[in-house]
């Protein structure tokens, strides 16, 4: 969320500048990004994407660091899996944030990335003396001293994520690359299962929704129903900045969001994270909320994870009228 807010922060800024400093400020990070690529895949840049590169650092890169301290080695990530575009738009700053990886069983560190050599979208190899491991299921499970030895007096659910040889199941789905450093795709009982008996991972398409400046949170639905719908809390200071300049009124929030023009803005959001998805992936309709889903409410862990069940619990009404059609009509 801190990484999420602080790019949309920036971008935000300079969209609304406009002009000469928002091409500015995009070729400088399509720069930026050609040479993260360049290094991240062991080349060396070009001279002229240097000469380039040294330019767009002094005009724009090098202002972004500077907004954030200017000392920074590297930053970790963790809780919930990172956008790979905000990372690379980082990276492309050179600002490397690293994802680490961890369960309160595996006393607080599981796995971490590697500041010299980062790759995005995966939380790194395990740390030494540990092992991981994916099931025939896709379940991640560990092995190793930071595994804890069961929870306290409770041995039949010790049992459950904890063989005798010490592997513990994590609950996380995952894979391994041939570096052996785990990508974690979703929790295994977030998954959701379509009538059609199609399987969706609901993480990566809301990271992807939440790359638009638009969006604060999202949570994808659909469960033994027929398509995929999502709920979208709006980023309220980017989305009535936009509305005022389009001459909407922005007193009521739900009369903002009933409005046409931004039921379209978010259909077109909607429309570019569908492209290139399967069918039974896309997300067909949505619904657009008022407020934040909070911890205090019981939506949200302490580290910020989507409680899904009980967002689902709470919401029933709300999404069940995304479903009201046989067909539905359009995304909304």
């Amino acid at each position: 969320r801190i990484f999420e807010k602080v790019h949309s922060a920036i971008v935000q800024t300079v969209e609304e500048q406009g002009g000469v400093q928002l091409r500015l400020f995009r070729w400088a990070f399509g720069v930026g990004d050609r040479v993260s690529r360049a290094r991240r895949e062991g080349r060396a840049p070009g001279r002229l994407l240097r000469a380039q590169h040294s330019v767009a650092d002094r005009l724009v890169l090098s202002k972004v660091r500077a907004r954030l301290g200017g000392r920074i080695r590297f930053m970790v990530s963790g809780s919930a899996a990172l956008s790979e575009e905000i990372a690379r738009w980082f990276h492309a700053a050179q600002l490397v944030v690293i994802e680490g990886y961890a369960l309160t069983e595996t006393g607080g560190g599981a796995c971490i990335g590697d500041p010299e050599h980062p790759k995005l979208g995966v939380v790194g190899p395990p740390l030494v003396g540990s092992e991981v491991k994916i099931a025939e299921d896709g379940e991640v499970h560990i092995r190793g001293p930071l595994v804890m030895r069961g929870y306290h007096k409770l041995p039949e659910a010790t049992a459950e994520v904890l063989t005798a040889d010490g592997w513990l199941a994590t609950g996380d789905i995952g894979e391994l690359d041939e570096e052996g450093r785990l990508r974690v795709t979703d929790r295994k009982k977030d998954l959701i299962k379509t009538s059609g008996g199609k399987y969706i991972a609901p993480q990566p398409i809301e990271n992807e929704i939440k790359t638009s400046r638009y969006v604060s949170q999202a949570v994808v639905v659909g469960n033994k129903r027929k398509y995929a719908s999502v709920l979208i809390v709006p980023n309220f200071d980017n989305l009535i900045a936009w509305a005022r300049h389009q001459g909407i009124p922005t007193d009521d929030r739900e009369e903002l969001l009933e409005s046409d023009a931004v039921q379209t803005l978010f259909d077109e959001v909607l429309e570019k994270v569908n492209a290139g998805r399967p069918s039974y992936e896309t997300i067909k309709r949505f619904r657009l909320l008022p407020q934040d889903f909070t911890i205090d409410a019981g939506e949200l862990t302490p580290t910020l994870k989507v409680k899904r069940g009980k967002i689902e619990q709470d919401r029933a009404d709300l999404i069940d009228t995304m479903y009201e059609e046989e067909i539905p009509a359009g995304s909304r």
